[in-house]
Formats: structure tokens, sequence, C-alpha cells
């Protein structure tokens, strides 16, 4: 008689996996009737958008309020438990609120679909129950697809979850793209860690004024070594009338180590030399040297005129390794 063997650990979870991948490429088959109206009036919404749930709705919705005030929609968090004891002072009109409830019947969301309600506050439900409370009294209403739970009880919110999260990914990044976010504007809001160093423009990293180090063409090797010397890049700029026409290197001085000090710094100069504007993203500049193998490039404007200089240690510091 064949024996009955449990599931390893590993099928389980490609099972898990696979139950959630299917439903979630079957909502992307189908997003629900009302997605692309609310997704317009969240764009046309003059205050923030409310996100509340409880439980891992409640989760799902703080990180779903996450994205949108990342992506450049204002957005806020409301406690559904701590509504009715002060918090729906926080939802006010001008905003639009996203309640999420599986079910359709949380008994916490009760203040707030009527608190939406008496204040017009337009009002977005996710459930997976058409005819629920919640779904009756939203304006636009986000049907989540009749999926199985991936759990072998079919009980513990997994399919759901996953699903409710990817619809909130959905709309925020429909409604910034409508928005043409910018990665600028993204960069304002990340700031910190290796996403916000890699968003990081040449303009933020690199020395400016005294510290670039600039020589006039006619100037003499033996005060241009001085110079590079000082300025501790191992390289200099080569001006004429207030434009960068060169660049003197460890590599031009070794070419012209038997006359070098016979030059001027225009006879060593490379010219119409490697530059990068302010705006480039530092993480560009820094391909571009590794890639040239060189530790330094002179940041210009529009007319050639320096503006400063941007030293691969300045990337290495700022965490774009």
């Amino acid at each position: 008689m064949a024996e009955n063997r449990s599931p390893s650990m590993r099928e389980t979870g490609a099972r898990v996996v696979r139950t959630e991948a299917e439903a979630v490429r079957a909502m992307a088959d189908a997003l629900p009737a009302d997605f692309e109206a609310a997704a317009q009036a969240i764009l046309n919404t003059s205050g923030r958008v409310i996100l509340s749930g409880i439980g891992k709705s409640g989760h799902i919705a703080r990180k779903i309020n996450a994205t949108f005030a990342s992506t450049g929609t204002p957005s806020a968090f409301v406690h559904a438990a701590e509504a009715s004891h002060g918090d729906l002072g926080m939802v006010m009109p001008g905003d639009l609120a996203i309640l999420i409830s599986n079910s359709g019947e949380t008994a916490e969301l009760q203040s707030l679909i009527a608190h939406v309600a008496r204040f017009s506050i337009p009002m977005v439900g996710i459930s997976k129950r058409a005819d629920s409370t919640l779904m009756r009294a939203a304006d636009f209403r986000l049907m989540l697809p009749d999926a199985p739970e991936a759990c072998a009880l079919g009980m513990a919110p997994t399919t759901s979850t996953t699903l409710t999260l990817a619809l909130g990914d959905a709309l925020a990044i429909a409604v910034m793209e409508q928005r043409g976010f910018q990665p600028e504007q993204f960069r304002t809001y990340h700031p910190g860690g290796k996403l916000g160093a890699q968003l990081m423009t040449v303009a933020q990293l690199m020395h400016e004024s005294e510290a670039m180090p600039l020589v006039e063409a006619a100037t003499a090797m033996g005060d241009t070594l001085v110079v590079m010397s000082e300025r501790g890049f191992g390289i200099a700029g080569v001006v004429e009338g207030g434009r960068l026409v060169g660049a003197i290197s460890d590599g031009d001085l070794r070419r012209n180590i038997n006359r070098l000090m016979e030059c001027t710094a225009g006879d060593v100069a490379t010219r119409t030399p490697r530059v990068i504007a302010p705006d480039m993203l530092a993480a560009e500049a820094m391909a571009t040297m590794s890639e040239k193998k060189i530790t330094a490039l002179f940041v210009v404007d529009g007319d050639q005129r320096p503006l400063g200089i941007l030293h691969l240690h300045d990337c290495l510091r700022a965490g774009l390794a």
C-alpha cells in the first residue's frame, strides 16, 4: 500500500507562490471595472489619499500609503480602530479614502464609512464581496478576483492580501505616470540609502570654485604641477577665455616627461577633454569613469565653462559602488 507523503517545504513554498502568481495574472487580464475611474479620482484629488484597513488589510494599507507618498501623491494611513476615537479628524473634505476589507464587513471601518459619506468624501472600496456594506457604500468599487487563499486551510489571508497590494501598486503607479513624475522628483522623496545615492546628480557631489585645479593655457608646467599637487585630484583643467579647452592627467605628464619643464599647460594638455553636465546622474558619471579608466571629470555648462570637478572617490563615499 502506497504511503502518503507530506509535501516538502520547497513544494509547499512553490505551491503558494504559484497560487498567488496565478491570481495576480488573472487580475492583470481583467482589472476591476472601476480601476481607471478610481485612478482618475485620485489624480483629481486636491487633498490627500487616506488609506485604512484593519488586521492584514491594515498592513497592506500602510504599504500602499507609503507607495503613494513616495511617488508624488500626498497620502496618509488612518488606523481603522482609532478612527472613532478622534482620528476621524484626519479625514477632511477634499481628501479621497481608500478602504480595504476582504469581507467588506469589517466592523472597525463603519465609523470611517459613515464619516466619508457625511462629508461627501469620495471613497474607493477594495473587497472580495460586491454585496458587502463597504462596496455598497463605495463610489468606486475595486473587486478582488475570486481566487483561493494559498494556505492549505484556505483561511490565512495570503492570495487576497497579495492581490490587494498589487492593486494598490497599480493605482499608485498609474497615477504617478499620469502626473509625469520625474526621477529628480523621486529623488526628493528618497534621499537616503542606496536608492538615494543612485539618484544623486553630479551637481550634488562635485567640488566647486576654489577647489577646481584650473590653469591658463600659457601657465608654465612647473606652476601647473604645483596646482595639481595642491588640489589633489590628479588632474588639471586648462582654460582659455574662461572656457575649458583641455585637461592634464598623469598620462599626459608621462608622455611629455622628457621636455615637461620646457612646456606650458597648453602644450601638454589633451584637447577637448571628456566632460560631464551638472544634471547628469552621479551613477552615470561613475560608470563613465570606470569605463574610461579615469578618476576625475570636469563639470561644465553649455558654454564649456567649468562649474566643478567630480572625483571617483566622491562617488564611492556617496555609496554608489
